[in-house]
Protein backbone atom coordinates (compact mmCIF):
# COMPACT_ATOMS: atom_id res chain seq x y z
CA UNK A 1 0.00 0.00 0.00
CA UNK A 2 1.31 3.20 -1.16
CA UNK A 3 1.65 6.42 0.98
CA UNK A 4 -2.02 8.24 -0.77
CA UNK A 5 -3.36 4.94 -0.07
CA UNK A 6 -2.82 4.89 3.82
CA UNK A 7 -3.78 8.79 3.89
CA UNK A 8 -7.32 7.86 2.32
CA UNK A 9 -7.79 4.80 4.19
CA UNK A 10 -7.37 6.70 7.34
CA UNK A 11 -9.42 9.17 6.74
CA UNK A 12 -12.27 7.25 5.15
CA UNK A 13 -11.82 4.66 8.48
CA UNK A 14 -12.72 7.79 10.43
CA UNK A 15 -15.75 8.94 8.41
CA UNK A 16 -14.12 12.37 7.11
CA UNK A 17 -14.38 14.11 3.86
CA UNK A 18 -11.39 15.39 2.23
CA UNK A 19 -12.54 19.40 3.60
CA UNK A 20 -12.40 18.28 6.93
CA UNK A 21 -9.40 16.59 7.27
CA UNK A 22 -7.97 19.34 5.22
CA UNK A 23 -9.10 21.98 7.54
CA UNK A 24 -7.40 19.56 10.40
CA UNK A 25 -4.39 19.69 9.04
CA UNK A 26 -4.18 23.35 7.49
CA UNK A 27 -3.38 22.28 3.94
CA UNK A 28 -5.77 22.75 0.71
CA UNK A 29 -8.52 20.39 -0.28
CA UNK A 30 -6.77 19.76 -3.86
CA UNK A 31 -3.09 19.22 -1.75
CA UNK A 32 -4.50 16.23 0.28
CA UNK A 33 -6.57 14.94 -3.11
CA UNK A 34 -2.94 14.86 -4.73
CA UNK A 35 -1.86 12.76 -1.75
CA UNK A 36 -4.25 10.35 -1.74
CA UNK A 37 -4.04 10.09 -5.50
CA UNK A 38 -0.32 9.88 -5.49
CA UNK A 39 0.09 12.74 -7.64
CA UNK A 40 2.41 14.33 -5.18
CA UNK A 41 4.01 13.14 -1.99
CA UNK A 42 3.88 15.39 1.07
CA UNK A 43 6.54 16.86 2.53
CA UNK A 44 8.14 16.21 6.03
CA UNK A 45 6.24 18.57 8.22
CA UNK A 46 3.05 17.59 6.50
CA UNK A 47 3.35 13.77 6.91
CA UNK A 48 3.99 14.85 11.04
CA UNK A 49 0.85 16.19 10.50
CA UNK A 50 -1.03 13.59 9.04
CA UNK A 51 0.93 10.91 11.75
CA UNK A 52 -0.14 13.19 14.34
CA UNK A 53 -3.77 13.93 12.91
CA UNK A 54 -4.49 10.05 12.69
CA UNK A 55 -1.94 8.84 15.73
CA UNK A 56 0.21 6.84 13.48
CA UNK A 57 3.75 6.81 12.82
CA UNK A 58 5.76 8.21 9.82
CA UNK A 59 7.07 4.79 8.94
CA UNK A 60 3.53 3.39 8.51
CA UNK A 61 2.14 5.76 6.45
CA UNK A 62 5.40 5.77 3.93
CA UNK A 63 4.97 1.95 3.99
CA UNK A 64 8.31 0.80 6.11
CA UNK A 65 5.96 -0.99 8.50
CA UNK A 66 2.38 -2.25 8.43
CA UNK A 67 2.04 -1.71 12.84
CA UNK A 68 0.39 1.71 12.76
CA UNK A 69 0.31 2.37 16.05
CA UNK A 70 4.20 2.02 16.85
CA UNK A 71 5.20 5.52 17.85
CA UNK A 72 7.64 7.06 19.97
CA UNK A 73 6.10 7.89 23.39
CA UNK A 74 6.78 11.71 24.42
CA UNK A 75 8.87 10.91 27.09
CA UNK A 76 11.12 8.86 24.54
CA UNK A 77 10.60 11.17 21.71
CA UNK A 78 11.80 13.88 24.17
CA UNK A 79 14.82 11.99 25.61
CA UNK A 80 16.34 11.17 21.54
CA UNK A 81 15.55 14.83 20.80
CA UNK A 82 18.12 15.44 23.56
CA UNK A 83 20.66 13.24 23.46
CA UNK A 84 23.91 14.33 24.39
CA UNK A 85 26.29 11.59 23.50
CA UNK A 86 29.57 13.11 26.29
CA UNK A 87 27.11 12.37 28.85
CA UNK A 88 29.19 9.65 30.89
CA UNK A 89 26.48 7.73 32.55
CA UNK A 90 24.91 7.90 28.54
CA UNK A 91 28.07 5.91 27.28
CA UNK A 92 27.91 3.12 30.03
CA UNK A 93 24.06 2.54 29.70
CA UNK A 94 23.85 1.92 26.26
CA UNK A 95 25.97 0.57 23.40
CA UNK A 96 26.74 2.99 20.48
CA UNK A 97 27.78 1.54 17.44
CA UNK A 98 29.05 2.09 14.16
CA UNK A 99 28.55 -0.49 10.99
CA UNK A 100 26.70 -2.74 13.83
CA UNK A 101 29.79 -2.86 16.03
CA UNK A 102 29.84 -1.51 19.43
CA UNK A 103 32.24 1.48 20.37
CA UNK A 104 34.49 1.08 23.21
CA UNK A 105 33.94 3.70 25.58
CA UNK A 106 37.48 4.76 24.55
CA UNK A 107 36.12 4.82 20.71
CA UNK A 108 33.08 6.92 22.11
CA UNK A 109 35.05 9.13 23.88
CA UNK A 110 37.66 9.94 21.17
CA UNK A 111 34.60 10.29 18.78
CA UNK A 112 33.33 13.28 20.93
CA UNK A 113 36.53 14.56 20.95
CA UNK A 114 36.82 14.81 16.90
CA UNK A 115 33.48 16.39 16.25
CA UNK A 116 34.53 19.20 19.32
CA UNK A 117 37.91 19.53 17.31
CA UNK A 118 36.10 19.74 13.83
CA UNK A 119 33.44 22.72 15.45
CA UNK A 120 36.14 24.29 16.69
CA UNK A 121 38.17 24.80 13.35
CA UNK A 122 34.98 26.40 11.49
CA UNK A 123 34.17 28.53 14.36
Amino acid sequence: MNIGSRIAKLREDRGWTQEQTSALLGISRAALSHYEKNRREPDTDTLSKFADLFHVSVDYLVGRTNAPHVTLDEPIRDFVDHLELADEELLEKYDLTIDGRKLSADEARRFIAFVRAERMMKS
